[in-house]
């Protein structure tokens, strides 16, 4: 579905990331794997049975205007461009009432201010070549729906506040580069999955597993083939769409 197609992958060596590396490479597009840990990432693609002689293996800050200019600068034949990164402060994840403004502010400013970057650079990257180009952006069941905190339950786990402020705010940034843009050939979407298996403690997956169709947390894999979907020429015209994939938690 995807030969000829190159494609860029922003947080490739995250769990998504990865995965999605090796299954656009078995479908057959040239894959930029870009990344701040070059370590990790090759790490993570021997992981998933991914050979480093089978991509591109870029160094980055997302949060810096300058490489992430130079990284779509550097691809001009750049027909996808998929954002899986997921920055974080150390002060991350805590819960409601010990999150403070710096922490907040923070967050929000590394997650969702490389997310504007990438998107607003993508959007570039096509005003100057002219050429299609998708754009996928990572959103999450919890940027479309209130938390439910009752899965957390006898767990030390929480559903972040501004994790939630920042997947709700990809996909109202999604619809506006797709509006800006104004351009059938450059196409910008958005995917929300719900939870990703990693370890999770098993009362939480219990009761997750709870508010699905039986599927409970969702495995890499099972993101993939959205993904593909959005960047293949069979989704054409889908503009500022929101694809979500959660085994019915949403519902």
């Amino acid at each position: 579905m995807l030969t000829g197609k190159t494609v860029l992958v922003a947080g490739a060596a995250g769990l998504l990331g990865s995965t999605l590396c090796q299954v656009l490479v078995q479908r057959g597009a040239v894959v930029i794997a870009a990344d701040l840990d070059l370590d990790k990432l090759r790490q993570r693609l021997m992981a998933v049975n991914c050979a480093e002689d089978q991509l591109v293996l870029h160094q980055i800050d997302f949060n810096q205007p300058e490489q992430v200019a130079l990284l779509f600068a550097s691809y001009p034949q750049l027909s996808g461009a998929v954002n899986c990164t997921y920055p974080r402060h150390p002060s991350y994840g805590r819960h409601f009432f010990d999150v403070t403004l710096e922490s907040f502010n923070e967050n929000v400013q590394l997650h969702l201010g490389a997310a504007f970057l990438f998107a607003q650079q993508a959007a570039k990257h096509f005003s100057v070549h002219q050429l299609p180009l998708s754009l996928v952006n990572l959103s999450s069941v919890y940027g479309v729906i209130a938390p439910k905190f009752e899965v957390y339950k006898d767990t030390p786990m929480t559903m972040p506040v501004e994790y939630a402020a920042i997947k709700a705010a990809i996909v109202q940034l999604t619809k506006y580069v797709s509006s800006y843009v104004n351009d059938s050939r450059f196409r910008a979407n958005a995917i929300s999955p719900g939870g990703l298996l990693d370890g999770q403690p098993e009362a939480f997956l219990r009761q997750y597993k709870q508010h699905t169709l039986g599927k409970g947390m969702l495995n890499p894999t099972d993101i993939c083939g959205a993904v593909v979907f959005l960047l293949s020429d069979d989704s054409a015209f889908m503009q500022g769409q929101n694809l979500i994939i959660d085994d019915g938690f949403t519902l």
